[in-house]
This record gives C-alpha cells, structure tokens and sequence, in this order.
C-alpha cells in the first residue's frame, strides 16, 4: 500500500475520536484486502479517515468529520451488543512532525514522524484504554455515592438504614460494577503490535504516561476492593439480620412452651 499519498504535509493536524459505545463490537466479516491492522481491527475509512475497532466496545476513528463520524457508527449498529445509552468519549490531536522524534509535549497534540499505521494503531490503544477507564471510573464513582450515606449511617447508629431490599440493591449495584469493570479490557497488557515493531514501545510509554493508563487503572482497583469488602459487609449485615430474626423466634417459641407449661401445671394444681 501507498502510504505517502495519504500522510499530509508535515505540520498538519488530525484528529483521533474514541467512541465507547457498547459492551461489544462484533468485528466479524469486516475484514477487507487494504486491513491495516488485525488485532485491532483497522481500516481506511474515506480518502484519508482510519477506523480501529475494539472488541470491548470501543471504535477510535482518525481524520473524520463529525458527519463522517455519526454516519459510520450508525453503520455499526448492528453489531453492537449491549450499547450504552450515553457513549463516552475521547479525543486527542495528532500533527504530524517527521523533522521530531514521536513525542507528546506538555499539553500539546501528539506528534508522531509519520502516520503509519502502527503508529495510528498505538494512539488509537491508548485513547480506547483511555476512554473504557473513563466509563469505569464514572460508574465506580456512582456506586460509592449510592453507598456513601449507608456508610455515613452506620457509622453514626451502628445501624443499617432501609430494609433487606435496599441492601441487596446495593449489593448487586456494586457488584455488577465490579463485574464490568474487571471484563475484557486489560489495560496493564502491551499492545499486540509492539511484539512486531519493538522500536514503538518508547511511543507506546509516552501515550501510556500522557493517559496515566497504570495510575488509572491501580486507582481503579483500589476502589474495586474497596467495593468487594462493601458488599462483602453489606451481605454480613443481611445473615446479622435474619440470624438476630432466627434468635427472636426462638426466644418467643420457648416463651411460649413455658407459658404453655406453666398453665398446664396450675390448671393441675388448682383443677
């Protein structure tokens, strides 16, 4: 493939979408003849546009409009298990600079040598990493705000506030989080391309730096354990529970035998 006639002159800038918008992209019977990329998937999309689909639901798409964006992920539709209702997103600059070294400056674009498609392969990793950690870091913030006053509470009483149902909501609020967030999407995994372009990896660990991708992820998984003990104590207060309602009913029953026994007895006596 002709690379040349599709990279622009040096200095110019593009742009790189991602889209995180379902649980899955069923990527099966697109591959085609000019495929950039297997694993991802990537192609040429228009004259100059490249798309690079994940499994994990994410599709990152460079050099298109906004019209071009919505027409192709309205093309996508049909594939998509499980798409979310609010799509999170991702978007980062890249200029092209083949006189630099592949760099990102402080809070500049990415600026690459030239737009291979390894190297557009790499940015669109770290931007969909980027962007499933983003959902993730949303929904895990909405279950320690759903647990937060329960907490508060418990603290403050010694006493669970709402019954068995709101506790079992929270539980399983907590742990379908939980399952979600530790699916499919490895972010601490070197890409499958950098086992055949090794001299990309100082790239790889600058995009990786930029995204803070491993102090996101870490940060993630404090709070994931933080949410398995949540519902680990939220269960123990349901047994606390229903032991305490298993105590009452025999206390009352053996009350109640000896009441029955006492009455036996004087009716004996006095009868």
């Amino acid at each position: 493939m002709n690379q040349a006639s599709k990279i622009p002159p040096g200095g110019a800038r593009t742009t790189a979408r991602a889209f995180f918008v379902a649980e899955r992209i069923n990527t099966a019977g697109l591959e085609r003849d000019d495929v950039l990329s297997t694993a991802p998937l990537a192609f040429r999309v228009g004259d100059a546009g490249v798309a690079v689909l994940f499994r994990y639901g994410v599709a990152v798409l460079i050099g298109l409009n906004a019209l071009e964006e919505d027409e192709f992920l309205r093309g996508l539709a049909q594939r998509l298990t499980g798409p979310f209702d609010r799509r999170e997103e991702e978007v980062a600059t890249i200029e092209l600079a083949p006189d630099k070294d592949d760099q990102i400056p402080p809070g500049g674009p990415i600026c690459l040598q030239n737009l291979s498609p390894e190297r557009l392969t790499l940015v669109a990793e770290a931007l969909a990493k980027s962007v499933v950690l983003a959902r993730h870091e949303r929904e895990v913030a909405a279950v320690f705000d759903r647990t937060e006053p329960s907490a508060r509470e418990l603290a403050r009483t010694g006493r669970m506030a709402g019954g068995r149902r709101a506790i079992l909501q929270q539980i399983g609020n907590a742990l379908a989080v939980r399952h979600r967030v530790t699916g499919p999407v490895a972010v601490s995994e070197k890409p499958d391309i950098l086992w055949d372009r090794p001299q990309l990896e100082r790239l790889y660990a600058r995009l990786a730096d930029e995204y803070e991708l491993k102090e996101r992820a870490e940060a993630l998984n404090r709070k994931l354990g933080v949410i398995a003990e949540t519902a680990q104590v939220l269960t123990d207060i349901i047994d606390t529970r229903r032991s305490l309602r298993l105590e009452l009913i025999i206390v009352l029953l053996i009350l109640f035998e000896v009441l029955v026994t006492v009455y036996q007895l004087a009716s004996r006596m006095f009868g």
